[in-house]
């Protein structure tokens, strides 16, 4: 529970480093880019809401219980779109918006420990990075996927857990986002495996981080602020683990 409290609470800690250093430049770009794809994102979730409960029920070839079914297939089909939209949305903001959250992460540790060298920049350092990031990013969302349906599926199929269905959801969701946020400060110091190993010790840290970005997602103005918000407490957190408490 510590170390969940320490994952979420750190986006205020994240803000405030944000507002001392002046790194607002990295703040507001990928606060544009999330409203310019929040706004296409959504357009094309409203375009096929309509459908998904129709499509859902076409599977169940009985007349007895149909009516069960209806109902556990419209609200799984509005657990569906939501849970696909935002991962979606995730996915493509972090890939869109990803040189300027590792350049936040980089500077907040710069901030944070003015006494570590400097990452020098390199074309070879870059494509390699892009690699990484590629390999991981494509690992991460058919985990999520596969367990997104998977969950989806059971709920269907057992109605009664029907209601916990959204919770593990969110909690999947939460993990990757985590990852997701730490990798960017990750990225400069470990491989894929060191990296996923990394985030699996700390598990819960990372879903403290993940739960808070994926809350904001879902507000209508949070999802504006929650990448940002999400990096540099994912940096904070991460680099905490890894060099211990700044001393400034």
């Amino acid at each position: 529970m510590q170390s969940f409290l320490k994952g979420a609470t750190s986006y205020l800690k994240g803000l405030q480093l944000i507002a001392k250093h002046g790194l607002w430049l990295y703040f507001w770009i990928p606060v544009l880019l999330s409203l310019v794809l929040g706004v296409v994102v959504l357009q094309a979730a409203w375009g096929v809401s309509d459908d998904l409960g129709g499509w859902l029920i076409s599977f169940y070839p009985f007349e007895w219980g149909k009516a069960t079914f209806e109902k556990i297939a419209t609200v799984t089909g509005g657990i569906s779109l939501v849970a696909f939209t935002l991962l979606i949305f995730r996915y493509i903001i972090m890939a869109i918006a990803a040189p300027f959250m590792s350049l936040l992460s980089e500077r907040l540790e710069q901030k944070m420990y003015p006494e570590l060298p400097k990452t020098s920049f390199s074309l070879s350092k870059m494509l390699s990075d892009l690699v990484r990031g590629l390999r991981i990013a494509l690992r991460n969302i058919i985990r999520e996927i596969v367990i997104t349906l998977f969950l989806l599926i059971l709920g269907i199929i057992v109605p009664i857990i029907s209601p916990l269905v959204p919770i593990m959801i969110i909690l999947v969701q939460a993990y990757y986002a985590g990852f997701g946020n730490f990798d960017y400060t990750l990225e400069r110091r470990m491989g894929v495996r060191e990296s996923v190993r990394f985030v699996k010790t700390n598990r819960t840290l990372a879903i403290g981080n993940g739960v808070v970005f994926v809350v904001l997602l879902m507000t209508v103005v949070g999802f504006l602020f929650a990448l940002p918000l999400g990096t540099a407490a994912g940096a904070v957190v991460t680099l905490e683990e890894l060099e211990g408490s700044p001393q400034n």
